[in-house]
Protein backbone atom coordinates (compact mmCIF):
# COMPACT_ATOMS: atom_id res chain seq x y z
CA UNK A 1 0.00 0.00 0.00
CA UNK A 2 0.79 3.23 -1.31
CA UNK A 3 0.09 5.31 1.60
CA UNK A 4 1.15 9.06 -0.03
CA UNK A 5 0.61 8.42 -3.48
CA UNK A 6 -3.08 7.22 -2.08
CA UNK A 7 -3.61 10.61 -0.37
CA UNK A 8 -2.69 12.53 -2.85
CA UNK A 9 -4.57 10.65 -5.51
CA UNK A 10 -8.01 10.94 -3.05
CA UNK A 11 -7.28 14.20 -2.69
CA UNK A 12 -7.12 15.29 -6.22
CA UNK A 13 -10.10 13.34 -7.21
CA UNK A 14 -12.11 14.98 -4.36
CA UNK A 15 -10.79 18.46 -5.29
CA UNK A 16 -12.09 18.29 -9.33
CA UNK A 17 -16.11 17.56 -8.05
CA UNK A 18 -17.80 20.70 -7.24
CA UNK A 19 -21.00 20.10 -4.89
CA UNK A 20 -23.30 20.71 -7.49
CA UNK A 21 -21.91 17.79 -9.58
CA UNK A 22 -23.29 15.43 -6.68
CA UNK A 23 -26.62 17.44 -5.81
CA UNK A 24 -25.28 19.32 -2.53
CA UNK A 25 -25.34 22.99 -2.05
CA UNK A 26 -22.74 25.32 -2.45
CA UNK A 27 -23.06 27.16 0.25
CA UNK A 28 -20.63 30.23 1.63
CA UNK A 29 -17.35 30.22 -0.12
CA UNK A 30 -15.09 27.73 -0.10
CA UNK A 31 -11.84 27.73 0.57
CA UNK A 32 -10.71 24.81 -1.20
CA UNK A 33 -11.81 23.51 -4.60
CA UNK A 34 -14.24 20.78 -5.16
CA UNK A 35 -15.50 18.76 -1.95
CA UNK A 36 -14.73 18.90 1.47
CA UNK A 37 -13.25 16.00 3.25
CA UNK A 38 -17.02 15.66 5.32
CA UNK A 39 -18.76 15.42 1.80
CA UNK A 40 -16.73 13.01 0.59
CA UNK A 41 -16.88 11.00 2.95
CA UNK A 42 -20.51 11.42 3.61
CA UNK A 43 -20.93 10.29 -0.37
CA UNK A 44 -18.41 7.18 0.93
CA UNK A 45 -20.50 5.99 3.62
CA UNK A 46 -17.45 6.43 5.68
CA UNK A 47 -16.42 8.07 9.02
CA UNK A 48 -14.79 11.89 8.27
CA UNK A 49 -12.31 10.97 10.86
CA UNK A 50 -11.56 7.65 8.88
CA UNK A 51 -10.87 9.59 5.45
CA UNK A 52 -9.22 12.58 6.41
CA UNK A 53 -6.72 9.81 7.95
CA UNK A 54 -6.45 8.40 3.95
CA UNK A 55 -6.27 12.09 2.69
CA UNK A 56 -3.06 12.29 5.38
CA UNK A 57 -1.54 9.18 4.87
CA UNK A 58 -2.09 8.07 8.23
CA UNK A 59 -5.03 5.88 7.35
CA UNK A 60 -5.03 1.40 7.57
CA UNK A 61 -5.27 -0.20 4.42
CA UNK A 62 -8.59 0.02 2.86
CA UNK A 63 -11.30 -2.70 2.20
CA UNK A 64 -12.62 -3.71 -0.96
CA UNK A 65 -15.80 -2.43 -0.10
CA UNK A 66 -14.48 0.59 1.12
CA UNK A 67 -12.58 1.65 -2.37
CA UNK A 68 -16.04 0.19 -4.52
CA UNK A 69 -17.17 2.85 -2.30
CA UNK A 70 -14.94 5.62 -2.61
CA UNK A 71 -14.72 5.05 -6.13
CA UNK A 72 -19.04 5.55 -6.62
CA UNK A 73 -18.44 8.91 -4.53
CA UNK A 74 -15.20 10.50 -6.07
CA UNK A 75 -16.91 9.20 -9.56
CA UNK A 76 -14.00 7.80 -10.51
CA UNK A 77 -13.46 6.10 -14.51
CA UNK A 78 -12.72 2.87 -14.66
CA UNK A 79 -9.34 3.35 -15.09
CA UNK A 80 -9.09 5.60 -12.09
CA UNK A 81 -10.76 2.83 -10.08
CA UNK A 82 -8.14 0.29 -10.97
CA UNK A 83 -5.63 2.95 -10.24
CA UNK A 84 -6.87 3.17 -6.65
CA UNK A 85 -6.98 -0.54 -5.66
CA UNK A 86 -3.16 -0.69 -6.72
CA UNK A 87 -2.34 2.43 -4.62
CA UNK A 88 -4.31 0.57 -1.50
CA UNK A 89 -2.43 -2.75 -2.27
CA UNK A 90 -5.75 -4.34 -3.44
CA UNK A 91 -4.98 -5.10 -7.36
CA UNK A 92 -8.42 -4.83 -8.67
CA UNK A 93 -10.65 -8.09 -9.75
CA UNK A 94 -13.55 -7.92 -12.65
CA UNK A 95 -15.66 -5.20 -12.67
CA UNK A 96 -18.78 -5.25 -10.49
CA UNK A 97 -20.94 -4.49 -13.64
CA UNK A 98 -21.64 -2.46 -16.64
CA UNK A 99 -19.77 0.66 -17.19
CA UNK A 100 -22.58 3.40 -16.79
CA UNK A 101 -20.13 6.57 -17.68
CA UNK A 102 -20.21 7.99 -21.25
CA UNK A 103 -17.27 9.25 -22.45
CA UNK A 104 -17.27 13.53 -23.03
CA UNK A 105 -16.17 12.40 -26.46
CA UNK A 106 -19.02 10.68 -27.29
CA UNK A 107 -21.39 13.23 -25.28
CA UNK A 108 -19.89 15.87 -27.75
CA UNK A 109 -20.65 13.37 -30.33
CA UNK A 110 -24.06 13.47 -29.96
CA UNK A 111 -24.55 16.58 -29.66
CA UNK A 112 -23.30 17.09 -33.18
CA UNK A 113 -25.32 14.67 -34.60
CA UNK A 114 -28.46 17.28 -34.98
CA UNK A 115 -30.14 15.64 -38.21
CA UNK A 116 -29.38 12.08 -37.12
CA UNK A 117 -31.49 10.14 -33.16
CA UNK A 118 -28.74 8.83 -31.29
CA UNK A 119 -28.64 7.24 -28.03
CA UNK A 120 -25.70 5.13 -25.38
CA UNK A 121 -26.88 1.76 -24.27
CA UNK A 122 -24.89 -0.33 -21.88
CA UNK A 123 -24.10 -3.69 -21.53
CA UNK A 124 -27.97 -4.54 -19.71
CA UNK A 125 -29.67 -2.17 -22.63
CA UNK A 126 -29.80 0.48 -20.52
CA UNK A 127 -30.36 4.29 -22.10
CA UNK A 128 -27.36 6.32 -20.78
CA UNK A 129 -27.05 9.03 -22.62
CA UNK A 130 -29.36 10.48 -25.68
CA UNK A 131 -29.54 13.64 -27.57
CA UNK A 132 -32.77 15.97 -28.52
CA UNK A 133 -33.80 14.03 -31.69
CA UNK A 134 -33.74 10.80 -29.71
CA UNK A 135 -35.94 11.44 -27.34
CA UNK A 136 -38.49 13.35 -29.87
CA UNK A 137 -38.48 10.27 -31.75
CA UNK A 138 -38.39 7.62 -29.05
CA UNK A 139 -39.40 9.42 -25.83
CA UNK A 140 -38.51 12.16 -23.25
CA UNK A 141 -35.59 9.67 -21.25
CA UNK A 142 -35.20 12.34 -18.42
CA UNK A 143 -38.24 12.36 -17.72
CA UNK A 144 -37.95 8.24 -16.69
CA UNK A 145 -36.50 6.64 -13.74
CA UNK A 146 -33.77 4.76 -14.83
CA UNK A 147 -35.23 1.28 -14.19
CA UNK A 148 -37.53 2.55 -16.76
CA UNK A 149 -34.88 3.22 -19.36
CA UNK A 150 -33.86 -0.17 -20.04
CA UNK A 151 -34.56 -1.05 -23.68
CA UNK A 152 -34.97 -4.67 -22.95
CA UNK A 153 -37.41 -4.41 -20.24
CA UNK A 154 -39.29 -2.27 -22.41
CA UNK A 155 -39.35 -4.72 -24.87
CA UNK A 156 -40.62 -7.66 -23.02
CA UNK A 157 -42.33 -6.07 -19.82
CA UNK A 158 -43.81 -3.13 -21.36
CA UNK A 159 -45.46 -0.99 -21.63
CA UNK A 160 -47.08 -0.68 -24.73
CA UNK A 161 -49.21 1.72 -25.44
CA UNK A 162 -52.01 1.54 -27.97
CA UNK A 163 -50.07 -1.70 -28.69
CA UNK A 164 -46.97 -0.13 -29.76
CA UNK A 165 -44.16 -2.38 -28.39
CA UNK A 166 -41.05 -0.70 -28.16
CA UNK A 167 -42.16 2.49 -29.64
CA UNK A 168 -44.13 0.69 -32.74
CA UNK A 169 -40.47 -0.67 -34.08
CA UNK A 170 -40.88 -2.97 -37.07
CA UNK A 171 -38.17 -5.23 -35.53
CA UNK A 172 -39.43 -5.45 -32.04
CA UNK A 173 -39.72 -9.04 -32.47
CA UNK A 174 -35.80 -9.23 -33.82
CA UNK A 175 -34.77 -6.99 -31.03
CA UNK A 176 -36.18 -9.15 -28.39
CA UNK A 177 -34.38 -11.66 -29.74
CA UNK A 178 -31.50 -10.50 -30.45
CA UNK A 179 -31.19 -8.89 -26.86
CA UNK A 180 -31.89 -11.94 -25.00
CA UNK A 181 -28.95 -13.24 -26.60
CA UNK A 182 -26.62 -10.31 -25.88
CA UNK A 183 -27.84 -9.87 -22.47
CA UNK A 184 -26.95 -13.73 -21.65
CA UNK A 185 -23.36 -13.35 -23.01
CA UNK A 186 -23.45 -9.58 -21.03
CA UNK A 187 -24.64 -11.77 -17.56
CA UNK A 188 -21.91 -14.60 -18.25
CA UNK A 189 -19.93 -11.46 -18.17
CA UNK A 190 -20.72 -9.17 -14.89
CA UNK A 191 -22.09 -12.43 -13.08
CA UNK A 192 -21.78 -10.69 -9.32
CA UNK A 193 -23.75 -7.57 -10.30
CA UNK A 194 -26.97 -7.05 -8.31
CA UNK A 195 -28.48 -5.25 -10.72
CA UNK A 196 -28.12 -7.37 -13.99
CA UNK A 197 -28.80 -10.47 -11.85
CA UNK A 198 -32.05 -8.34 -10.69
CA UNK A 199 -33.31 -7.41 -14.56
CA UNK A 200 -32.39 -11.25 -15.49
CA UNK A 201 -35.10 -12.39 -12.71
CA UNK A 202 -37.16 -9.70 -13.23
CA UNK A 203 -37.76 -10.75 -17.07
CA UNK A 204 -37.39 -14.52 -16.18
CA UNK A 205 -40.68 -14.20 -13.98
CA UNK A 206 -42.44 -11.40 -16.24
CA UNK A 207 -42.06 -12.34 -20.24
CA UNK A 208 -42.63 -16.10 -21.05
CA UNK A 209 -41.40 -15.32 -24.41
CA UNK A 210 -38.01 -14.16 -22.67
CA UNK A 211 -37.88 -17.25 -20.84
CA UNK A 212 -38.37 -19.25 -23.38
CA UNK A 213 -35.28 -17.49 -25.85
CA UNK A 214 -32.85 -17.01 -22.55
CA UNK A 215 -33.57 -21.34 -22.10
CA UNK A 216 -32.00 -21.69 -25.55
CA UNK A 217 -28.86 -20.31 -24.48
CA UNK A 218 -27.46 -18.29 -27.69
CA UNK A 219 -25.38 -15.70 -27.59
CA UNK A 220 -25.44 -14.18 -31.36
CA UNK A 221 -27.30 -11.01 -32.33
CA UNK A 222 -27.45 -10.39 -35.62
CA UNK A 223 -27.38 -6.62 -36.59
CA UNK A 224 -30.24 -4.52 -37.60
CA UNK A 225 -29.32 -2.87 -40.56
CA UNK A 226 -32.89 -0.53 -40.95
CA UNK A 227 -35.90 -0.65 -39.40
CA UNK A 228 -39.29 2.11 -38.77
CA UNK A 229 -40.53 3.55 -35.93
CA UNK A 230 -44.07 4.67 -35.92
CA UNK A 231 -44.42 7.97 -34.00
CA UNK A 232 -48.14 8.86 -33.08
CA UNK A 233 -47.20 12.48 -34.45
CA UNK A 234 -45.47 12.38 -37.69
CA UNK A 235 -46.46 8.59 -38.47
CA UNK A 236 -43.71 6.04 -40.16
CA UNK A 237 -40.26 6.89 -39.37
CA UNK A 238 -37.58 4.70 -41.52
CA UNK A 239 -34.15 4.79 -40.77
CA UNK A 240 -31.05 3.28 -41.09
CA UNK A 241 -28.93 2.09 -37.92
CA UNK A 242 -25.11 2.21 -37.34
CA UNK A 243 -24.02 0.61 -34.14
CA UNK A 244 -20.61 1.61 -32.59
CA UNK A 245 -19.01 -0.33 -29.91
CA UNK A 246 -17.12 1.67 -27.10
CA UNK A 247 -15.75 -1.42 -26.60
CA UNK A 248 -13.44 -0.69 -22.97
CA UNK A 249 -16.81 0.76 -21.75
CA UNK A 250 -18.75 -2.29 -23.00
CA UNK A 251 -21.18 0.42 -24.19
CA UNK A 252 -22.52 1.18 -27.68
CA UNK A 253 -23.92 4.64 -29.53
CA UNK A 254 -26.77 3.80 -31.94
CA UNK A 255 -27.51 6.01 -34.47
CA UNK A 256 -30.36 6.40 -36.73
CA UNK A 257 -30.46 8.29 -39.61
CA UNK A 258 -32.89 9.05 -42.63
CA UNK A 259 -31.89 8.34 -46.51
CA UNK A 260 -31.46 12.24 -47.79
CA UNK A 261 -35.04 13.59 -49.54
CA UNK A 262 -37.09 10.98 -48.54
CA UNK A 263 -40.25 11.67 -46.48
CA UNK A 264 -38.41 10.02 -43.03
CA UNK A 265 -36.05 12.75 -43.30
CA UNK A 266 -38.59 15.36 -43.04
CA UNK A 267 -40.26 13.55 -40.43
CA UNK A 268 -36.82 13.68 -38.53
CA UNK A 269 -36.04 17.69 -39.44
CA UNK A 270 -40.17 18.04 -37.88
CA UNK A 271 -39.63 16.33 -35.06
CA UNK A 272 -36.27 18.08 -34.19
CA UNK A 273 -38.64 20.95 -34.09
CA UNK A 274 -42.16 19.75 -32.61
CA UNK A 275 -40.38 17.22 -30.20
CA UNK A 276 -37.83 19.87 -28.35
CA UNK A 277 -41.15 22.45 -28.16
CA UNK A 278 -43.13 19.19 -26.50
CA UNK A 279 -40.19 18.25 -23.73
CA UNK A 280 -40.47 22.33 -22.94
CA UNK A 281 -43.76 22.52 -22.28
CA UNK A 282 -43.21 18.80 -20.00
CA UNK A 283 -40.76 20.55 -17.78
Amino acid sequence: MDRRELAAFLRSRRERITPADVGLPTGPRRRTPGLRREEAAQLAFISTEYYTRLEQARGPRPSREVLAQLARALRLSDAERDHLHHLAGAPPGPLPGPSREVRQSILDLLRRLPQAAAIVTSATFEVIAWNDLAAALMEDFSALPRRDRNLVRRVFLGPHPQGRRLYGVSDADAFARNSAQRLRAAAARYPDDPEMNELVGDLLSGSKEFTRLWASHDVRAEPTLCKTFQHPLVGPVTVNCDVLDVTERDQQVVIYTAAPGSPSEEALRLLSVIGTQRMDVAN
